[in-house]
């Protein structure tokens, strides 16, 4: 990737590196590159979450798109996938996202999808960015080249929610839901979502004011949500992240389900269905050693890639797998959708739990789950210092050396964030002392390497 794209298009914090000129500038530049790729105008749909910068970089790229000579349908705050969705149905050449998924509501971000619901590719990023970077014109057209805003696209929320629905074929009767939406975009749709099914369903955090996404709820904060589900006795919580693209869910009892435990119901029961193509389930390399000790007791294949639910989804269409996932909860199911889509996966999880009559925790416990500790050493951002750090001999020379102490029970993965100024220190181990003491070593080393 180059200077502005990461593994998950444009991000930054908004003000700073992510501004209302580079917006516009984006807006510009994918429109020209669709006009080379398409030889037409093209038509692009674009979607939001509740940040507070979302409406300000909305109508930055909208102008940009239309200076340039497209078209654009405004699909106001929706789920990511929703925008994938509805891309592909309007029959649009492209669909954009603002959005920083689980990043606190200072970041954004602008994410495009191609007129199949796929990421852009690199070469096609490489292209976009290559013309914001110019710092010359792009393109400014005159008269009747301009394009146009379509108007009352909002209501096109609704065509998504019923293709969710048409997903699960049971009612679902008889089970109690808690619901986080993560003062996110899930709030514009969760509601009208679980209202089609006979379920008993409630909310929390579905209040955004454009600060509050993500703030010590959603996926990326439990804790309310599990003591609540507990409380409440709740079948299952189910927390998404700020776009609605993730989805985490708690049991009965308050035990966290993540990525690696969804996709292990979900695989099992597709593998009894004999539907699970290839008898294999794509993770990565976060993918705890639990999900691989079930995937070998169960006969399932586990392909790991590199992280990023990019990567996951090129492997699945590469094989035509279709199921595969992170820890985090972004989980794809290739048969339904063309990226992750965190309310799908709930009703999916949930479909499961109906048809096998079992609670959440007695399938999720087909799963085992080793003490796993991760750190977060937060860089300053600054070109080329993760980079740095990660090739540094000393970093070689200790991760050699902690892996030689844990040898065949515990495993070490030292990476860069591709959306954040980060180094990610991730370790498992036979005990939660050994994984955290191992991990503690490292990023003290990480930090100290924090000198350039």
């Amino acid at each position: 990737m180059g200077k502005l794209f990461g593994t998950d298009g444009v991000r930054g914090v908004v003000g700073e590196n992510l501004t209302a000129e580079l917006a516009y500038r984006v807006g510009q530049a994918v429109t020209v590159v669709l006009r080379e790729q398409l030889d037409k105008d093209p038509l692009i749909t674009i979607g939001m979450d509740t940040r507070i910068s979302s409406d300000m970089l909305e109508g930055a790229l909208i102008a940009g798109i239309c200076a340039a000579g497209g078209d654009v349908m405004p699909l106001g705050t929706i789920p990511t996938p929703a925008v994938a969705y509805l891309t592909i149905q309007s029959k649009a050449d492209a669909g954009v996202v603002i959005s920083a998924s689980h990043n606190p509501f200072e970041h954004n971000g602008i994410k495009v999808f191609n007129g199949q619901g796929y990421k852009l590719s690199d070469e096609l990023e490489n292209r976009v960015e290559e013309l914001i970077l110019s710092n010359g014109p792009i393109c400014q057209q005159k008269g009747a080249r301009i394009g146009r805003r379509i108007h009352g696209m909002r209501q096109l929320k609704y065509e998504y929610i019923k293709y969710l629905c048409s997903t699960v074929s049971d009612d679902l009767h008889g089970l109690r839901i808690l619901v986080d939406c993560a003062n996110g975009a899930a709030a514009a749709t969760a509601p009208d979502l679980f209202a089609n099914f006979e379920i008993e369903v409630d909310f929390i955090h579905r209040k955004p004011n454009g600060v509050n996404i993500n703030d010590r709820c959603g996926s990326t904060h439990m804790r309310s949500l599990a003591a609540m589900t507990t409380a409440g006795e709740y079948d299952l919580g189910v927390a998404f992240d700020g776009d609605a693209d993730r989805c985490l869910l708690v049991d009965e009892r308050g035990q966290i389900v993540d990525g690696d435990k969804i996709m292990a119901v979900c695989g099992k029961y597709m593998l009894e269905e004999g539907t699970l193509t290839g008898r294999a389930i794509v993770g990565t390399v976060m993918s705890n050693l639990g999900l691989h000790e079930f995937c070998n007791k169960n006969g399932i294949r586990l392909l790991c890639t590199a992280v990023g639910d990019r990567n996951v989804l090129e492997k699945m269409l590469e094989h035509g797998y279709r199921i595969g996932g992170e820890q985090s909860g972004h989980i794809i199911f290739s048969d339904y959708a063309t990226t992750g889509d965190g309310q799908l996966t709930a009703l999916q999880f949930l479909q499961i739990m109906r048809r096998r009559g079992m609670k959440a925790s007695d399938l999720a416990g087909i799963c085992p789950q080793y003490p796993q500790t991760l750190v977060n050493i937060e860089l300053p951002n600054k070109p080329g210092l993760k980079e740095g750090i990660m090739t540094s001999p000393a970093l070689q020379e200790a991760l050699q050396k902690e892996e030689e102490a844990l040898g065949n029970e515990g495993r070490i993965l030292v990476r860069p964030s591709g959306t954040e100024p980060l180094i990610r220190v991730m370790v498992e181990a036979k005990t939660t002392q050994i994984a955290e003491e191992t991990a503690g070593r490292l990023a003290g080393l990480v930090r100290s390497l924090n000198i350039s």
